[in-house]
């Protein structure tokens, strides 16, 4: 078979519902209808516009300097318009360099796709910040590709924008590709960046409503791009998958980016005050490290050299005795000293979360003494 399943997904499969407290999960903690206030009695529940419906698009499009509705495409969530721009760019052959850690999907669709796939990874010991010349120095004459996420998933780490200048610069002179994963755009800690598609005739942001807005339910992203050309190949490729989104779900994210910057600033606010959580009890912990995050609702913490004999028996015994569920390491291509720590559920979620996975560790220390 060409395509397999994601660690990262099977897991979540396996045990998200089987679990009291999330602190695994990438995404502000998900909303209910009943706090939307949006009225669907008269929706037509027809086929919706392949392209997106068209005050969506517009909407999207305003958060990118120069850019209107005709070169925004809406799809079912991020997964669909990265699958859309890499299927629609790289043929069987072609070279395709993935920044890593990061979303599966994002490195195991060109690699269904019979693609080379290298790795620009990010260390801790460079706090998970891009090196631009090293990325340089992955290009060949047959990459077609460059795939960089920032906000960062899993580590929360940041590209500045005169490195996220410098990246567009060298695809551009290599006529290459450049796909922008924002996802987690208006979640930074600090100065936010650009949309990227706004920045380059080669550059694609693809971005979705799951994570800082709190809707994975809807199943609604996009892509962006100043190139026609692009968005039409994409187009052609969703066609023969899902046509069109659904038009409950796109009412909802029409009626959210209405009310775009209420919901974001209580995002923000519930994303900065809980990372202070983490870091006090991050140092409370010397049997982990981590590199505090710029951005979004996700961390990177290991634990330690030595603390443990074996981290997925942590994992195993948060998930069956404490209810408590992270993600290990290898459902990253990672170590499973790794693992993702989620702080975007409810400020109760996470401080019962951080309690058990401590109670786990102190558990497995103890035994070894």
């Amino acid at each position: 078979m060409w395509f397999q399943r994601m660690p990262l997904e099977d897991w979540f499969d396996t045990y998200q519902y089987a679990i009291e407290y999330d602190v695994g999960e990438s995404a502000v903690k998900y909303l209910r209808f009943d706090e939307l206030n949006v009225d669907l009695d008269t929706l037509p529940l027809r086929y919706g516009y392949h392209w997106g419906r068209p005050e969506l698009r517009q909407l999207v499009a305003q958060q990118y300097e120069g850019l209107d509705a005709n070169q925004v495409m809406v799809t079912n969530g991020a997964s669909e318009a990265n699958f859309a721009v890499v299927a629609a760019l790289v043929e069987p052959g072609d070279h395709v360099i993935i920044e890593h850690p990061n979303y599966p999907s994002l490195y195991e669709v060109p690699r269904s796709l019979g693609c080379d796939v290298s790795f620009f990874r990010l260390s801790p010991q460079n706090q998970f910040r891009p090196d631009v010349s090293e990325l340089e120095s992955l290009i060949t004459p047959k990459t077609k590709l460059i795939s960089l996420t920032h906000p960062n998933n899993p580590t929360g780490s940041m590209i500045s924008e005169d490195a996220l200048g410098e990246a567009i610069a060298l695809a551009e002179s290599h006529g290459v590709y450049l796909l922008f994963d924002e996802t987690y755009r208006e979640l930074a800690f600090g100065k936010r960046l650009p949309g990227a598609a706004s920045l380059g005739p080669r550059v694609i942001s693809i971005s979705s409503m799951s994570k800082s807005y709190g809707l994975p339910g809807i199943r609604i992203g996009w892509l962006a791009s100043k190139s026609r050309e692009i968005l039409d190949a994409a187009l052609a490729i969703r066609e023969q998958v899902t046509i069109a989104n659904g038009a409950i779900s796109e009412a909802i994210a029409l009626s959210v980016l209405q009310r775009k910057d209420e919901f974001i600033r209580r995002a923000q606010r519930h994303a900065a005050a809980n990372v202070e959580l983490v870091r006090s009890w991050m140092e409370s912990r010397d049997d982990l490290d981590w590199v505090p995050p710029q951005a979004g609702v996700v961390a990177l913490p290991w634990i330690v050299t030595g603390a443990v004999a074996d981290p997925c028996a942590i994992y195993r015994r948060l998930v069956d005795h404490y209810k408590t569920f992270v993600i290990p390491g290898r459902c990253f291509e990672l170590d499973n000293h790794f693992f993702r720590l989620g702080y975007g559920g409810t400020t109760d979620e996470l401080l019962q979360g951080l309690e058990r996975i401590g109670r786990a560790l102190d558990e497995a220390r103890a035994r070894r003494m």
